[in-house]
């Protein structure tokens, strides 16, 4: 398997977090557009990142293609179902994402480069499947966040993104307060995720350190 394969998909994610707050800032009138461009661009470059396995490949390459074409009716038809098929096939990619970088970043012994970027992201994969989750949200139930000023009404723009890290991170500025219980339930146990993943991050580094240091002296003996 490709060691280097979570770069791709670590570009990906950048892409997104920086490309959508750059799309609302700069191009607010073409903004749909550019948004489904860039959620296309993620599920196209981060699609590669699968490689390594041909089943999750196949999935993934299914779910870009249902995404890709989701995002083009979405930007051409503003339509909620289609707004929804986007979101979802987005919320699939993410899921398989997480799943199969997970399993690479636990089951290896030794700290590398590839387990290091492979970890970071996991941890912005969770922040835009949280994201995607709170846009889908209000999508569905209109008022379910109070002070969010969505533009236009068009179910995703880089608000979501800034209010599911800043959640996640526990900053908690407050001035996007959720309000009905599902978004409170939602904001919550993605802080409690945030935290615990940090944690447990931290301390299976710290172990894989240990293990490969006392192999190393055994060696060495």
């Amino acid at each position: 398997m490709d060691k280097n394969n979570f770069s791709w998909l670590l570009l990906a994610l950048l892409v997104l977090l920086f490309g959508v707050p750059i799309a609302d800032d700069l191009t607010v009138s073409t903004a749909p557009a550019v948004r489904a461009l860039l959620i296309s661009c993620l599920l196209m470059i981060g699609v590669w990142s699968l490689r390594g396995t041909s089943r999750a490949f196949t999935l993934g390459i299914t779910f870009v293609i249902i995404g890709v074409l989701s995002n083009i009716l979405a930007a051409s038809f503003p339509s909620q179902l289609f707004i929804l098929a986007s979101f979802m096939s987005l919320f699939a990619f993410l899921l398989l994402a997480i799943s199969h970088t997970l399993k690479q970043v636990a089951l290896e012994n030794v700290i590398s480069v590839n387990r290091l970027v492979g970890a970071i992201c996991v941890y912005l994969l969770l922040g835009v499947i949280w994201a995607v989750a709170y846009s889908v949200l209000d999508l569905l139930v209109p008022g379910s966040f109070e002070e969010f000023s969505t533009i236009a009404g068009q179910g995703w723009d880089s608000e979501w993104l800034y209010f599911s890290f800043v959640t996640m991170t526990t900053l908690g500025y407050g001035d996007i307060t959720p309000v009905s219980a599902t978004a409170k339930a939602l904001a919550y146990i993605q802080a409690v995720f945030g935290q615990l993943y940090v944690a447990i991050l931290v301390a299976g580094l710290v172990s894989a350190y240990i293990s490969g240091r006392q192999s190393d002296s055994k060696d060495s003996n």
